[in-house]
């Protein structure tokens, strides 16, 4: 069992800059791959990025790709994105997970724990 807790969300404008992060508690968080997935208001959820357990491989979304960039620290339990040059169509919560499956996936059906989320919301 794995419990996630994201942070880091605000109001930012075009342009800047903010760091997720996601905290896990439970056992064995190392073993998991790490996802961040984001929902706007009437829009299904969507993949953002993805690391692997060890941190060695990283898979991301091509509107994320170049711009955000998902690392973890797993001393720590923490998984972070930092998002870069923000876009009003970044506007979304956004989600961590945790996959006990794949080496990293894309897809949300590898994803066996969620957190609650975080408001992103980006002024033009």
């Amino acid at each position: 069992q794995v419990q996630l807790v994201e942070s880091g969300g605000g109001l930012v404008q075009a342009g800047g800059s903010l760091r997720l992060s996601c905290a896990a508690s439970g056992r064995s968080f190392s073993v998991y791959a790490m996802g961040w997935f984001r929902q706007a208001p009437g829009k299904e959820r969507q993949f953002v990025a993805a690391i692997s357990w060890n941190g060695d491989n990283t898979h991301y979304s091509t509107s994320a790709r170049g711009r955000f960039i998902v690392s973890r620290d797993n001393a720590k339990n923490l998984v972070y994105l930092r998002m870069n040059s923000l876009k009003p169509d970044d506007t979304a919560v956004y989600y961590c997970a945790a996959s006990p499956y794949a080496l990293y996936s894309e897809r949300d059906d590898q994803y066996d724990y969620w957190g609650q989320g975080t408001q992103v919301t980006v002024s033009s």
